[in-house]
């Protein structure tokens, strides 16, 4: 499985993501869509980082004069004037305001527009890669989620990258509304909105698509340290946002190794939704390797992302889950064989009932529902309905290993006749099967037809799906 795979040590910003996975090889074309559809340009070229030659990736609006600036300077101060989008026509560019949360050195918080400088230096040695470039001292328009949502839906993008880019923007609107304690609707995006930072979410999406990956990995996502100043005084790193995605992400957040804010809220939420957590690197036949330069210079170890590309190996595929779960001391037997089908019909996925000793030494039942986080209250509430439960657990499992299911059909011939048999087939991410299983209500009525025992007939079409392959 080709994987591709982060290490998190020096935490995560939108621009070292574009530039570890350009570094990595995807194609720096894939990002015209973008590019084509704002008034922005990708700066890239290679820096040094302690000795790690390392991608940098800026993002510069295109000036009615030709030049260039970032697309993190500040605008006019003084004027109100921010621009009207909505009336925007078809094929016009959207021009969508500044923004700071791309760039690691020069991240602002998202809940106001304090300035905030962390305890190391910020490194400006990126240069005047273009004329009219400067540094990013500006803030962005605030936009709501809704207005981020279609300006993304009307670039044209590819329907598995705008899928992708939306959900980052979901995961960055409810971590802001769950902040502010807000509606997503009337939540109202700072520096995230902005147009840099929409390239740094749709172009990572473009790239990733590019790459062609069908695994992300990441270790755990180093945050930084120190404090980093809002309109309420300091507030200590991580910054809120950060810590409400990590709520709903499959990796861990580990603090340091610097007093600096490494991990910032659009890295966060792209890493989120794309990218599951382990411990350490997997086992990899590595086909490319790169790093995605950080806004910081330390003295003592090189700010960036590296990302690693190879042949993950057989696997499984990985489903998020949570189990529920009822302790029953009344529930009759036609109720607790009903629970199956009931329970399915409303999303659940497996549904285990098992003895138990009860309170005052009765005897009962444990209820276990294997279910997606998705589906849990609706399941929850059809458990209590169907069995009168007076509390329901809930069990945050992560995650379950499944594999890849399909039916192919087995023709059997008994005595002159042709029957035919479901055979469910069991097969790893990459194809490679481990198990057949002929159904057994089928194989059942043929038995009670021909004579042979189920079991042979299940034998038959079995032995008959695997000597097809």
């Amino acid at each position: 499985m080709r994987t591709l795979a982060f290490d998190g040590r020096m935490g995560a910003s939108g621009d070292m993501l574009l530039g570890a996975l350009l570094s990595a090889g995807a194609d720096r074309d894939a990002l015209s869509p973008v590019e084509d559809a704002l008034d922005v340009r990708y700066d890239v070229e290679t820096v040094d980082k302690n000795g790690i030659a390392a991608t940098s990736v800026r993002v510069l609006i295109d000036d009615a004069d030709g030049s260039r600036r970032s697309a993190t300077d500040d605008a006019d101060p003084d004027s109100d004037d921010r621009g009207d989008e909505s009336d925007a026509e078809p094929g016009h560019k959207y021009h969508l305001g500044h923004s700071h949360d791309h760039d690691q050195s020069h991240n602002h918080t998202h809940a106001d527009h304090a300035h905030s400088h962390t305890h190391a230096d910020p490194d400006h040695s990126h240069g005047d890669h273009d004329s009219g470039a400067t540094p990013a001292e500006g803030h962005g328009p605030h936009r709501t989620y809704a207005e981020v949502v279609e300006i993304v839906e009307s670039m044209g993008l590819p329907d598995r990258v705008e899928s992708d880019a939306t959900a980052i923007f979901r995961r960055l609107g409810e971590a802001e509304s769950t902040v502010h304690d807000t509606d997503l609707d009337a939540t109202h995006f700072h520096e995230v909105g902005a147009d840099d930072a929409i390239a740094d979410v749709v172009g990572v999406a473009l790239l990733l698509d590019d790459l062609g990956v069908e695994r992300v990995v990441t270790t755990p996502l180093a945050t930084g340290g120190g404090t980093q100043g809002m309109a309420h005084g300091d507030y200590p790193i991580p910054a809120p946002a950060v810590v409400e995605i990590a709520t709903d992400a499959e990796w861990s957040l580990r603090g340091g190794p610097v007093d600096a804010e490494l991990l910032t809220p659009t890295g966060a939420a792209i890493l989120a939704h794309v990218a599951e957590g382990v411990d350490a690197l997997p086992a990899l036949t590595v086909d490319a390797a790169g790093y995605g330069a950080g806004g910081y210079d330390f003295p003592d170890r090189p700010n960036v992302l590296r990302a690693i590309v190879g042949d993950g190996g057989d696997r499984l595929d990985r489903e998020a889950i949570t189990v529920l779960e009822t302790n029953l001391d009344d529930a009759t037997p036609e109720v607790l064989g009903n629970l199956q089908s009931t329970l399915q019909a409303v999303g659940a996925l497996d549904v285990s009932v098992l003895p138990a000793t009860m309170k005052k030494s009765r005897p009962g039942h444990l209820v276990k529902v294997v279910v997606k986080p998705e589906d849990a209250e609706r399941v929850a509430r059809r458990l209590a309905f169907e069995t009168g439960t007076l509390g329901i657990r809930e069990h945050g499992a992560g995650h379950r290993w499944v594999a890849e299911r399909e039916f192919r059909t087995a023709v059997l011939e008994i005595d002159g006749e042709r029957y035919e048999v479901p055979v469910k087939v069991a097969s790893d991410a990459d194809g490679t099967v481990y198990d057949y299983s002929a159904e057994y209500d089928a194989a059942a009525a043929i038995a009670e037809t021909t004579g042979l025992p189920a079991r042979e007939v299940m034998r038959r079409a079995e032995s008959a799906v695997r000597d097809g392959e």
